[in-house]
């Protein structure tokens, strides 16, 4: 059974008669009438009642006419699915973000104008660290990936565009005497504790801290390790140490905690927007425009 054929039985079922509906299909009569005895051969049943001067659909065919429609319908729906897919306006976009990422405004006004302008794609948030998200991109996990600048060089396979770029703030008890400054340096940390995320946590920042202070001239004490940025701000309040942070952490207020930006020149971060080169896709391709217009702007 074709769907042409389906067209053609739906045509001669609306005009009941086979002159117009090979007019209105623009096709000749006798390949009408064939293709109407083909179909009915397929179904096993016959549709039309002919005599000399009138074409009926018998009870069959009523039936029959019902569900050719809703064929037809879900075929056309099916094409125009797919057609939107290939422009990038339909399917499912699987995306990670780092635990800074929703912090940052850009990525709520990515979201948002991304949801506003293709509402036909589904969009899958996963929340994890810069390591874990490009092991995902590599095994195909993830479809997008909001990271920050890993510890080693990306992977071939894998294409980064740098969003943004965020100072790291120095995240100190407020009964710091070092608190009371507008800046901050990392030598002005050195004999004080640290509360960091844990090295198997896979954030670029915990490098990035060691770095710092490697060229600060010594290396970080680490007191005490939490998985949660939240809990290692509640923990500087709590005088277990101090931390470094994204500059987007400020926004988390919290009682005996400030922020200082940091005045190492080293001391910024970059958010960045990584996928896989061999990744063609129209939607992925739609998001990474629009990402970098967004940032742009």
């Amino acid at each position: 059974m074709e769907l042409r054929h389906l067209r053609y039985f739906i045509a001669v079922a609306e005009e009941l008669h086979f002159t117009r509906a090979a007019e209105r299909l623009h096709i000749g009569q006798p390949p009408l009438s064939q293709s109407i005895q083909a179909l009915e051969a397929d179904v096993g049943a016959q549709l039309f009642a002919r005599t000399r001067r009138s074409v009926r659909l018998t009870d069959a065919g009523k039936l029959f006419l019902a569900d050719a429609r809703r064929i037809l319908a879900m075929a056309e729906q099916a094409s125009e699915t797919a057609r939107r897919a290939q422009r990038g306006e339909a399917g499912e976009l699987r995306i990670g973000f780092t635990f800074t990422t929703p912090l940052t405004p850009l990525f709520a006004t990515v979201i948002n104008r991304y949801r506003s302008e293709y509402p036909a794609v589904s969009l899958t948030l996963h929340e994890m660290a810069t390591a874990p998200q490009l092991e995902a991109l590599e095994q195909r996990e993830l479809d997008l990936a909001f990271i920050r600048p890993p510890e080693r060089a990306l992977p071939d396979s894998l294409a980064a565009a740098e969003l943004r770029r965020d100072r790291l703030m120095a995240v100190l008890p407020e009964r710091l005497p070092i608190a009371r400054r507008k800046k901050v340096a990392m030598r002005e940390l050195e004999h004080l504790p640290f509360v960091m995320y844990p090295r198997s946590a896979g954030t670029s920042i915990y490098h990035q801290i060691f770095r710092l202070c490697s060229d600060a001239g010594y290396a970080p004490q680490i007191a005490q390790e939490a998985k949660e940025a939240s809990t290692i701000i509640a923990l500087v309040a709590a005088g277990c140490g101090v931390s470094v942070l994204p500059a987007s952490f400020d926004r988390i207020n919290m009682d005996g905690v400030c922020y200082r930006p940091l005045s190492d020149a080293g001391a910024t971060t970059a958010l960045l927007l990584a996928h896989r080169k061999d990744d063609q896709a129209p939607l992925v391709d739609a998001f990474v425009k629009l990402a970098r217009e967004s940032a742009r702007a």
